[in-house]
């Protein structure tokens, strides 16, 4: 206690954390005696910084969780650094807002967030409030189609037209536990979980502008053992995404939530450089995407056993400008560009099951190798997909390989469209067709006999 005490009083102003902890299992500091104003109009990241690293300092002595409260109030703040052993317990009445300037954040563009945990353990956020990126300001036209944004790239901050900050990111972290808490309007990517191993994330909300382009719901990037449950997201880019830039993703498990996307409810990639493995998405409702199950490999990484189960959705067509075209399942494997190490035939999309599917889409079903990647052991069963037309969009005859391959392709439409895959088993598939919007599509069935081997039909209506 008294080492504890002189390191606080070392720090100089403030109160020291001595005199407001509240000594319990775990313990707890308030931001407001920090001095936060809770206005959401001055900054209070100093006050919540104070806090954080005090917790953290209680943390390392008493190894007891510490939680950072947020009572009732909106609290504006730059960049904040989440420490180990801190939980942020944000009130269900209390906002974190981002700020939305360039000087908020750091000089390097990795750490954009308004919320930042690097090499962290024991660490989380939950208290059924909300961090709010305030995404809608960095909006520079809105347009029907898709929003123009913001790009600090101007300033000389950054390069290309993704220049804006991440809401929450927990990266090389352990051990992290997110619940109970909603993110709302982030300006790019809202939950980025980057080289981190048992990350929990459940109860959460994600509800992001659906015009606004890149604001990803879940981004699970070069982690493994991640569980999402009972989460509900709604936004304009793909709702959860592993992605593999510098390793692999494995044994992830996504079960019981809610999605809407105007691009993929759940897509992997399309940053694949390193395996997929062990993935399971189980009792999952997807309701008006413009993708529902997405696999996009263009880097040269391999997909095997991954499980889609017990999912109900409906795709539709939204404006081509977003990646997409309502396929409820699509399954690609091609070269992003000419450096690709896609172009290795040894990558592979393989032992991939969707069981217990029905959509209702406006659109078929897309698996597509290539000569840059091999699709095999793919196995639909007890698949009901109902095929029908309801928005105006333009939609039949095209197949969309973006990014990269071969973009936007004149192609015949069919409920299964298939090319370069090697070993189908259809199971108990049913189709049915509504006369309306359909009358074009030539076939249930659409494929090139020399680019598909091993197809076997069992039980299989239209």
């Amino acid at each position: 206690i008294l080492l504890f005490t002189f390191f606080l009083h070392s720090r100089g102003g403030g109160a020291s954390l001595i005199s407001i902890l509240r000594f319990a299992e775990p313990f707890s500091v308030s931001v407001v005696d920090y001095g936060a104003t809770a206005t959401g109009i001055e900054y209070d990241t100093l006050a919540i910084q104070s806090a954080i690293d005090d917790c953290s300092a209680a943390f390392k002595i008493y190894h007891t969780h510490c939680y950072v409260s947020f009572p009732a109030g909106k609290y504006l703040t730059a960049t904040v650094y989440l420490r180990s052993g801190v939980v942020l317990n944000i009130s269900s009445d209390a906002t974190i807002l981002g700020g939305t300037r360039l000087s908020d954040y750091p000089e390097m563009q990795e750490r954009w967030y308004v919320v930042l945990a690097e090499n962290a353990t024991e660490t989380g956020i939950t208290g059924g409030g909300e961090i709010n990126g305030q995404g809608t300001m960095f909006v520079r036209r809105f347009d029907e189609r898709k929003n123009v944004m913001v790009s600090w790239n101007e300033s000389g901050a950054c390069s290309g037209d993704e220049c804006r900050p991440r809401l929450v990111g927990f990266i090389g972290c352990r051990n992290v536990r997110i619940w109970n808490v909603n993110f709302k309007d982030p300006a790019y990517w809202c939950l980025h979980i980057v080289r981190s191993e048992q990350t929990s994330i459940q109860d959460v909300s994600i509800s992001g502008d659906f015009n606004t382009p890149n604001n990803d719901g879940i981004d699970v990037e070069d982690s493994n053992n991640t569980i999402i449950n009972r989460c509900r997201i709604d936004t304009g880019d793909d709702a959860i995404c592993p992605k593999t830039y510098t390793g692999p993703v494995h044994n992830l498990t996504v079960t019981d939530c809610w999605v809407r996307s105007k691009s993929s409810a759940i897509k992997l990639g399309s940053a694949s450089y390193h395996d997929f493995r062990g993935l399971l998405f189980d009792n999952i409702t997807i309701v008006d995407s413009h993708r529902g199950l997405g696999f996009q490999i263009r880097d040269g990484g391999n997909v095997d056993d991954v499980t889609f189960s017990n999912i109900n959705m409906t795709t539709r067509y939204y404006d081509e400008s977003w990646w997409g075209r309502a396929e409820p399942i699509y399954i690609t494997a091609c070269s992003r560009d000419n450096s690709s190490r896609a172009k290795d035939p040894s990558s592979s999309i393989s032992n991939i099951n969707f069981i217990n599917i029905t959509a209702v889409s406006e659109n078929g079903v897309f698996i597509s190798g290539s000569g840059a990647g091999i699709v095999r052991n793919i196995n639909l069963m007890n698949v009901k997909l109902a095929l029908k037309r309801w928005t105006n969009y333009s939609g039949g005859g095209v197949v969309d390989y973006r990014p990269g391959c071969e973009g936007l392709v004149n192609r015949n439409t069919g409920g299964l469209m298939m090319e370069y895959v090697d070993g189908l088993r259809v199971e108990g598939m049913r189709m049915m067709w509504f006369l309306n919007g359909t009358e074009d599509w030539l076939r249930p069935l659409e494929f090139q006999p020399s680019k598909v081997t091993n197809l076997l039909l069992v039980n299989f209506y239209s």
